[in-house]
């Protein structure tokens, strides 16, 4: 049984968002993204891809379609396919997300 600590996993880099991969199969991806302060993923959609973001500490500026809101943890959002989405840091502290996609498709990772 391959068992995971998200709160163990986190990792941090100056330069940008780090995203950790936890499970990666053919039908879904589980990522831990890590945004120090300031960071962002830019907007960007997925046509055919559904993505659930839930806030494993900090907060996080989150845009979904029009849509923007601030997320603190225990907080969880879901970007639809077609809709265009993206998250950013706004502080103060470290912010990091737990991160599902599904369907997989090939050129991740």
């Amino acid at each position: 049984m391959d068992v995971k600590d998200v709160s163990k996993v986190a990792e941090f880099s100056s330069e940008k968002m780090k995203k950790i991969n936890l499970f990666q199969t053919d039908r879904v991806l589980c990522d831990v993204y890590c945004l120090e302060l300031g960071q962002a993923q830019k907007i960007h959609a997925h046509d055919d891809q559904d993505k659930i973001c839930l806030v494993l500490s900090g907060q996080a500026m989150v845009r979904v379609g029009t849509d923007e809101k601030t997320l603190v943890k225990n907080q969880i959002v879901i970007a639809p396919a077609g809709q265009e989405h993206g998250v950013s840091n706004p502080g103060p502290e470290r912010l990091s997300l737990l991160v599902f996609m599904a369907p997989v498709h090939m050129h991740h990772h």
